[in-house]
């Protein structure tokens, strides 16, 4: 039996169409929690689908069976798939064959253990909002319960996705400030500062312990500049000092704090939490200061990096310029002078997921640019971190070391 050439061709054209079509099939993405009104609904969805990665095909969108279906149906699920909890959700998508590579967590802090927990023992992949859970126990038990399941899960620090903080860490990895010596990181704004908010309920439950856990500005805004120190660097916080004030008097956690921290591979480190900040509108920072240069990020600027070497003059880094390092240049959208902004951050890491999820579905080497996502290992000493933070503060501010990390 002979085969024409023009047959094999035919042939060979064809499989590469069908593995190409393969390799572009979108992922299927659902939603917990992120209901109308929601601070970060519209972060997710808008990230989730910008790239083209992910299709948003299920969803229980709110804590009100009824106003979940109604929003998740008028968001363009179909009434089969816009479900009235994640129970049902779960119970419904696990067993089909289309159903969410990919399973987004963004309810309430007290929820996110028991929901991350049983999708990912579902067999999905899992996308939480910080803090990854409210204990370290329970962060403990996730982490190991993806690890057993050989799933992901990533925990939202979305920040780490904005351009000119790969920038940043590009240059520390790169030794262009030299050793790192000194790391200030702060998350202050005047978001919790107004007495007549103690009723409001998207205020109140910051400061409840049985919904926000044992920190409130420390573990709801103070996390996220603790991890950008941590992804920039290249190092953990092994030791903390901290001082929780109430400048609101009847909170039952703190609304403002000051910790000292040092770092694994010899940083020192300073990091100001606070909601009283009146005038910083949303006030997430970070500076890093090594022996050949420093360097400085303002959220409200997230396209600008101050660049100041040793004995040399400052200057900016705008995103989107050239002779950025690849971090960078990969996660950057538009041309330069136009503003990116929050949503794309989080985009960022939608981005990471999506690729590493297809390439895990396809059998391909994954690009080693899309592994810089938060995982739950980021997520477990993020709670550490604060737990040890809470602990020197009842101690008035002495030292306490950071489970697992040797300084």
């Amino acid at each position: 039996m002979t085969v024409d050439v023009f047959e094999i061709a035919l042939i060979l054209k064809t499989l590469a169409l069908i593995t190409g079509k393969r390799a572009m099939q979108k992922v299927n993405w659902g939603l917990i929690g992120g209901g109308e009104g929601s601070q970060i609904g519209f972060a997710h969805r808008a990230g989730a689908v910008l790239d083209g990665k992910f299709r948003f095909v299920a969803g229980a969108l709110d804590a009100d069976p009824k106003r979940a279906r109604e929003y998740g149906i008028r968001l363009g699920l179909s009434r089969d798939r816009a479900y009235g909890d994640w129970r049902e959700f779960v119970a419904c998508e696990r067993n089909r064959s289309d159903r969410p590579g990919l399973v987004t967590v963004a309810t309430p802090n007290d929820t996110h253990f028991e929901i991350a927990s049983t999708f990912l023992r579902a067999g999905f992949h899992v996308l939480c909002e910080k803090p990854m859970t409210l204990t370290v126990d329970d962060a403990i038990e996730l982490d190991a319960i993806a690890r057993q399941e050989d799933r992901i899960c990533a925990v939202n620090y979305g920040y780490s996705g904005y351009p000119m903080i790969r920038q940043l860490k590009a240059m520390v990895a790169a030794g262009q400030i030299g050793r790192v010596r000194v790391v200030v990181a702060e998350f202050a704004g005047g978001f919790m500062a107004d007495e007549a908010d103690s009723d409001n309920p998207r205020v109140r439950w910051r400061f409840d312990p049985n919904q926000a856990g044992v920190s409130a500005v420390s573990l709801d805004l103070g996390i996220h500049a603790l991890h950008l120190a941590c992804f920039v660097t290249g190092q953990s916080v092994a030791s903390v000092s901290s001082d929780f004030a109430h400048g609101i008097a009847g909170r039952g956690l703190e609304d403002d704090s000051l910790t000292a921290f040092r770092m694994s591979g010899g940083a020192i480190g300073r990091l100001w939490a606070s909601g009283l900040a009146i005038g910083r509108t949303h006030g997430l920072a970070i500076q890093v200061f090594g022996s050949q240069g420093g360097l400085r990020w303002q959220q409200e600027q997230p396209n600008q990096l101050q660049w100041t070497p040793l004995n040399g003059s400052t200057s900016i880094l705008e995103r989107g310029a050239e002779g950025l390092f690849p971090a960078a240049r990969r996660a950057s959208r538009v041309t330069i002078g136009h503003p990116e902004g929050m949503p794309l951050a989080f985009a960022n890491i939608y981005r990471d997921l999506g690729e590493v999820i297809m390439s895990r579905r396809d059998g391909n080497e994954v690009d080693p640019l899309a592994l810089d996502y938060p995982d739950s290992e980021d997520g477990l000493h993020s709670l550490q971190v604060v737990f040890a933070m809470v602990r020197s503060a009842g101690k008035r501010g002495a030292w306490q070391r950071v489970a697992g990390i040797q300084d």
